[in-house]
């Protein structure tokens, strides 16, 4: 008789390979290794997630909700302004990437590491850096939204040497280039 499907054990296998995929990277990680650290067996780990490519894209997924709670969030705190919300966008990125735990945005480091990648979990990072972009597109005019484009992404890169003076850009374009 099979048993039914724990619950606990997929949550515990996907966030171990959270961990361990943001820290290390996915290529990286192996499914043995993944096996080990959440203390389950071959069968709990393939008959949750059938492939590699199915648990990263179950971590880009899970990753993204939390990142959607993250900027849900702080726009909830912003002024129903589009100047303020593109202000309150870069500021959250410049928090997170301010973290000490900080190793990279994890969709790009995704598709950094399999850039010609048509899996589910490419499609994920793709989606959410795609979705990511047309909420700044929808609150400023273009030649705004690229900027303020250009300061997240280089925020998530690691090139902007301080995350509050990009906040501070953010602020200064907004309000010369208006929305």
């Amino acid at each position: 008789m099979a048993r039914p499907p724990d619950a606990s054990g997929r949550d515990r296998i996907l966030r171990t390979a959270t961990r361990l995929f943001y820290l290390n990277g996915v290529r990286a990680v192996g499914m043995a290794q993944v096996i080990e650290a959440a203390g389950c067996g071959k069968n709990m780990l393939y008959r949750h997630f059938p492939s590699k490519a199915d648990l990263a894209a179950a971590y880009l997924t899970a990753t993204r909700a939390a990142r959607d709670r993250e900027v849900a969030s702080a726009l909830a705190g912003a002024p129903d302004d589009p100047r303020e919300r593109l202000v309150a966008l870069v500021a959250e990125v410049a928090a997170r990437v301010s973290e000490r735990d900080y190793r990279g945005c994890a969709f790009r480091n995704y598709l950094t590491e399999f850039p010609a990648g048509d899996d589910a979990p490419a499609r994920v990072a793709r989606a959410y850096i795609m979705d990511t972009r047309a909420q700044v597109d929808a609150l400023a005019a273009p030649a705004t939204a690229d900027r303020i484009w250009l300061l997240i992404d280089g925020l998530y890169g690691g090139t902007a040497t301080d995350p509050q003076v990009a906040v501070d850009w953010a602020r200064e374009l907004v309000s010369a280039y208006g929305h």
